[in-house]
């Protein structure tokens, strides 16, 4: 009988089957890294808020605590959104007229509180209470990052589930976290020192 495919057919397929395995592999790669990048996880990009609110400024320059603003950050599993009265304490004595700030005015005199874009958002089916690692000796820049050299507020960290893990496998249970705080670059417990830098990022990758 005679042979009807070629002999290099044999090897055609060989590289066919090789070739498909790596594009599939590659694929998977590909959504992967998509899944970790900052356009999936919006890690370093800067939402637009109705008040240009500045941290840096806010923090850094004035060296107001966090708890100021967030109140409940120490007791509740949510660390709070502040009420426009808590900017009227200071802006009805500074910066009175500022257009900047005509948004906080307005809602202080219609009572309607100001929408503000979640930025470090979780899915719902995660339950994160902040007193808890707070108490525990967790500074807010673990998770928060160098927020007092924000001058717009972003996501500093993908908050993946691997990323929570990488410090709950070496925060093991019977471990003090003080010890652990040694094992983790960002960990920086209640401090005001931070190395990070404080540019940003949009999601197609331009700085600010």
């Amino acid at each position: 009988m005679a042979q009807i495919f070629h002999r290099s057919t044999n090897t055609i397929s060989r590289l066919s089957i090789f070739g498909a395995l790596f594009i599939v592999a590659g694929i998977l790669w590909a959504m992967a890294e998509i899944q970790r990048s900052p356009y999936t996880t919006y890690a370093g990009v800067v939402r637009p808020q109705p008040v240009m609110f500045s941290h840096q400024h806010h923090v850094g320059g004035l060296g107001i605590d966090c708890r100021y603003c967030h109140t409940s950050v120490e007791t509740s599993s949510f660390a709070g959104i502040p009420p426009t009265k808590t900017c009227i304490n200071c802006h009805a004595q500074i910066w009175t007229n500022a257009a900047l700030l005509e948004p906080v005015r307005e809602s202080f005199r219609s009572g309607r509180s100001l929408v503000w874009n979640r930025v470090n958002d979780l899915p719902d089916f995660v339950y994160f209470d902040h007193s808890i690692h707070i108490n525990k000796g967790v500074g807010c820049d673990t998770c928060h990052g160098p927020v007092d050299r924000m001058p717009l507020m972003f996501n500093y960290a993908s908050l993946q589930m691997e990323w929570c893990l990488d410090c709950h496998h070496i925060c093991a249970p019977g471990k003090k976290f003080s010890t652990c705080a040694t094992s983790r670059p960002q960990k920086m417990p209640r401090s005001r020192s931070m190395a990070s830098s404080s540019r940003t990022r949009n999601r197609w990758g331009w700085h600010w």
